[in-house]
């Protein structure tokens, strides 16, 4: 019987609620805060059992620690903005309370996405007998504990990871993204970055791109390599992969929107004078765009995000896939939103379900593929994101 408080109330935030009240024997109280105490309150009339909110500012420490001395959790979740984890870790700190998120630190005025600034706080958090879980989402998250599942339980040696992302859904509209607006287009407009051979090699962005069939019936589709965070964090702890990469979907219609939202300056980051005053254009942008929270009942189809996987076993060689496919329209009338907040909500549930139950425990700052993935992977089974495996 534990004691749970999410910090933000976006799409992730709902789900992470939702599936959280599901599991009381482990949640027992659960608070849900943001910046806009609405959302939190239009997110706890969904849920049968009481869910206490609460107002708070994630970038402002003092009023962070406040709410959590006030609250009392065993971990904080947080599901805020990536700017907002070192200033959330923080309070954690202060107060003496455990820490997960699903997302590296990201610097407001820089598209860099590394773990070292987080990975920095390591002795701080060990002195304090506490524990930090990161990047317990799908992608981060789930990926890392399948790339783990596969080095315990299919191989020798590791050489090569594809961790492979599909969105087929569509939420008809003209253009969208799936989560948080900014962080998505900051995301895809960044330039590419992959492993090999113990380097890092850069690419454009979405210059690189081939063609993979998707098991189940998704079939064939166009995948283009990025920079995904959990390539470094991986190569870090299984260190004798000699090749990891990430790739991704992204539909015509899409990149069309956002080549030409970028050829007219709305995806900088940089501030401009407008009317005399300061804005960043990729902060109007998101403003003008559907909430991501909005898409859930419009989105038909489904995801399909796994890791193909090359190495040695017994001294032969051996291709492995491993891949959860989730369906839009049955998350939405589970949690009332669609598959891409559901598989990052509910994996960051279960990492929370991980530490409290004492399966996964440390001192200090942890990626997901450092601990045992059997207890996580049966978990995703019983909540929603069930796996499928195969030796190709």
């Amino acid at each position: 019987m534990s004691r749970v408080l999410i910090i933000g109330a976006g799409g992730v935030g709902q789900v992470v609620t939702h599936k959280c009240a599901q599991v009381p024997d482990v949640f027992s109280k659960i608070c849900l805060a943001s910046r806009t105490l609405e959302k939190c309150e239009k997110i706890a009339t969904q849920i049968d059992r009481h869910i206490e909110t609460a107002k708070v500012d994630a970038d402002n420490v003092p009023e962070l620690s406040a709410l959590i001395r006030r609250f009392r959790p065993d971990v904080v979740i947080n599901v805020a903005l990536p700017y907002q984890d070192l200033h959330i870790m923080d309070a954690c700190l202060e107060t003496g309370v455990d820490y997960l998120d699903t997302a590296n630190y990201e610097p407001p005025d820089e598209a860099r996405f590394c773990y070292r600034w987080q990975w920095d706080y390591h002795d701080r958090f060990k002195d304090r007998g506490l524990m930090a879980l990161l990047g317990s989402g799908f992608d981060p998250g789930v990926t890392n504990v399948f790339c783990a599942w596969a080095q315990k339980h299919h191989f020798d040696e590791i050489s090569e990871i594809d961790i492979i992302d599909c969105n087929a859904g569509d939420h008809g509209q003209p253009f969208a993204t799936n989560f948080n607006p900014e962080i998505n287009i900051r995301e895809v407009t960044a330039k590419g970055r992959f492993y090999e051979s113990g380097k890092w090699v850069e690419t454009d962005p979405l210059s690189v791109s081939k063609e993979f069939d998707f098991p189940e019936g998704i079939g064939p589709k166009k995948i283009y390599l990025m920079y995904h965070e959990e390539l470094e964090s991986i190569v870090r702890h299984i260190p004798e992969v000699q090749k990891a990469r990430f790739w991704m979907t992204f539909s015509d219609n899409y990149l069309n929107h956002l080549k030409v939202l970028e050829n007219v300056g709305m995806t900088r980051i940089d501030p401009v004078i407008y009317e005399g005053r300061e804005i960043i254009p990729l902060k109007f942008l998101k403003a003008l765009l559907p909430d991501p929270a909005s898409l859930g009942p419009l989105t038909r189809g489904r995801t399909c995000i796994g890791c193909l996987i090359r190495g040695k076993k017994d001294g032969k060689d051996k291709t492995y896939y491993i891949y959860n496919i989730c369906d839009h329209e049955k998350c939405y009338a589970e949690v009332r939103s669609q598959a891409i907040s559901y598989t990052t909500g509910t994996s960051a549930m279960i990492g929370a379900m991980m530490m409290l139950t004492q399966k996964w425990r440390g001192k200090g700052v942890f990626n997901m593929e450092q601990f045992d993935p059997d207890p996580f992977m049966e978990k995703l089974d019983l909540h929603g994101l069930p796996w499928t495996e195969v030796v190709l």
